[in-house]
């Protein structure tokens, strides 16, 4: 339960810019932000923006952890593919929104920190991996949801192939972080349909394992 009186607020403004699934909003409300971002920044933690997490990474801005997350239209049976842990937060928010929730981080450190937060949470619906995101996960495919938080130069045909037919595919695509946009992909028996949510900004999607 998050019960620091900033959260209000940062609601408030997600609902008034197009995160309107009560669902969503009740499980950003429910996820205590400051815990996943470094004592520098603990200060801003319920402020709408990215905020640095190390190893070259960042927090995403609440505002669109929750328009990607209303865009993947979970349900409690929902078996979700996350590719990017990072801090942990956007994994946190999906946890009580979806059945299954497997994810993937190329650096070390990073998904140490996440999986302690979990625990710490008590959030037991969450399998994460360091491993090359990028691969996907094969052994545990398909599913029916997929959320990538690094930007892709194109839909990765190996993550599509993955993804279960009329299942979802959150993305963000294209290698200017000044000229990303975010892409809702819909698998088809035919191939793929995509739609364009908006310009966003992301690290690239890099493969392989990072150093520690």
């Amino acid at each position: 339960m998050n019960d620091d009186p900033r959260i209000g607020p940062l609601i408030a403004e997600l609902r008034e810019r197009g995160v309107t699934d009560a669902a969503v909003l009740a499980a950003i409300e429910g996820v205590p932000r400051e815990i996943f971002v470094s004592e520098p920044f603990k200060a801003r933690a319920y402020e709408n923006v990215a905020l640095p997490i190390g190893r070259h990474q960042t927090i995403s801005q609440p505002l669109v952890v929750g328009l990607m997350t209303q865009a993947l239209e979970l349900t409690d049976r929902t078996k979700v593919l996350e590719v990017g842990t990072g801090s942990g937060y956007q994994t946190a928010v999906l946890s009580p929104l979806c059945r299954r929730i497997y994810s993937i981080e190329r650096h070390p450190q990073l998904h140490d920190e996440a999986e302690s937060r979990f625990r710490r949470l008590g959030l037991t619906n969450i399998t994460a991996i360091i491993g090359d995101g990028s691969a996907g996960w094969p052994g545990q495919a398909p599913f029916e949801r997929i959320i990538v938080t690094a930007a892709a130069e194109d839909v990765p045909m190996v993550l599509l192939n993955q993804l279960a037919i009329g299942g979802l595919m959150i993305i963000p695509i294209g290698v200017d972080e000044h000229d990303q946009r975010l892409m809702r992909v819909t698998r088809t028996a035919e191939g793929a349909e995509t739609e364009d949510m908006g310009a966003v900004r992301f690290v690239p999607l890099l493969p392989g394992i990072a150093d520690k």
